[in-house]
């Protein structure tokens, strides 16, 4: 398998969700509230919780008929896995057709499945801890059986609710011990307008650090949370899904480095994921700025600059025809980088993603670093040669 002689890692391989996934596997006393997954549109990810559809999709405009060639070709690519209801046969398919061994895989509905604020802030209409909590199991419980088809090339990635941090931290724990998940992920936006460095959370990031995996946060579309980084004023996905993923992703960042997550937690790994690296060499020199600037008053915990911490703790995913990773490399070496191919979103580079990576302006050493080396030392896997 692999590709070029290599072995190949996909750090955050997508699965498409059954629309009926919570009406199956949430717990009894939940059942009446179980999400539901739309089907009105291809590939859709949408599903509605409460009175809310989650993701949002902007506003609707009249259809001109226009159907582009890169639509088309989506649907070409993907047809088998439809066809096959995105079973986890199909998923090893895709992997095998795309080059890979292993992948550790996240959610699509599940990116926004969680994505509104508690009820401290929305009332009726947010999300109970609890109640987010159950929406969160039943969909650890559905990954935990997907991965059965093949555990030795398939990893699962957990689903918390930070709305209840307490109950987040158990469910990090059952993820791990008892459904052998190799990290869990969080949304980047906010619960409750608590950043990510407040204290309330540094239990789910104790425990991250005393099971030994990383915490991975991953973005994807517009929430209910606030802020959600895709910047509300635009209503095109054109516009709006630039912004999206890079600016959550650079939020959590100077929470866990100029915030002091990762001060408090030294042996804590942050996997940053499909938010790009290329920004990182700018946004993290102007970090260690504000730090020599203002640390003293703001931060007199930290004992490092912001870039020292980033470094030695968090990792940042590279997408496939990424040509900036250069200047991240030059910046800051290839240790923290590792690779996705986003398999099956709208943006992904699927079948070709690991042949279109072979292009970027980087030498074989790193290539192989990102695409299994520093994957294994992010998530803690060992796989047999």
């Amino acid at each position: 398998m692999g590709i070029n002689g290599w072995r190949a890692a996909d750090s955050d391989l997508h699965i498409m969700e059954p629309p009926d996934l919570w009406q199956r596997y949430m717990e009894p006393e939940w059942a009446h509230a179980a999400p539901i997954g739309t089907t009105e549109m291809v590939r859709d990810m949408r599903v509605r919780v409460k009175n809310h559809t989650m993701l949002r999709m902007g506003r609707v405009r009249a259809n001109t008929g226009g159907v582009s060639a890169w639509s088309k070709e989506q649907d070409n690519v993907y047809a088998r896995a439809e066809a096959a209801g995105w079973s986890a046969a199909s998923q090893l398919q895709a992997m095998d057709d795309e080059g890979l061994d292993v992948a550790v895989l996240f959610p699509s509905r599940g990116l926004f499945v969680l994505g509104l604020d508690s009820t401290e802030q929305m009332g009726s209409d947010g999300l109970e801890g609890d109640y987010a909590a159950a929406i969160a199991r039943a969909y650890n419980n559905w990954m935990a059986d997907f991965v059965q088809e093949d555990p030795t090339r398939l990893f699962g990635a957990g689903l918390i609710a930070p709305h209840d941090p307490k109950l987040a931290r158990d469910e990090v724990k059952r993820c791990v011990e008892e459904l052998g998940f190799k990290t869990v992920m969080l949304h980047p936006g906010h619960v409750n307008r608590r950043p990510w460095h407040h204290p309330e959370y540094d239990q789910i990031w104790a425990e991250c650090e005393r099971q030994g995996i990383p915490i991975s946060f991953h973005g994807g579309g517009q929430t209910y949370l606030t802020p959600d980084y895709s910047l509300e004023v635009f209503d095109k996905l054109m516009h709006w899904h630039v912004f999206n993923q890079p600016l959550g992703i650079m939020a959590v960042l100077t929470s866990f480095t100029s915030g002091g997550v990762i001060h408090r937690h030294p042996n804590l790994r942050a996997a940053l994921l499909e938010g790009n690296c290329g920004w990182a060499p700018w946004f993290v020199q102007r970090l260690d700025e504000h730090w020599e600037w203002v640390g003293a008053m703001d931060a007199p915990e930290l004992d490092r600059a912001p870039s020292e911490y980033f470094l030695s703790n968090c990792f940042l995913g590279v997408e496939a025809d990424e040509d900036s990773v250069q200047y991240y490399v030059d910046a800051f070496g290839d240790d923290n980088l590792v690779f996705s191919t986003d398999y099956p979103h709208g943006d992904s580079k699927y079948p070709d993603a690991l042949k279109a990576f072979l292009k970027l302006p980087l030498s074989d050493e790193t290539k192989q670093k990102i695409l299994w080396d520093n994957w294994a030392r992010m998530y803690g896997i060992e796989v047999p040669a």
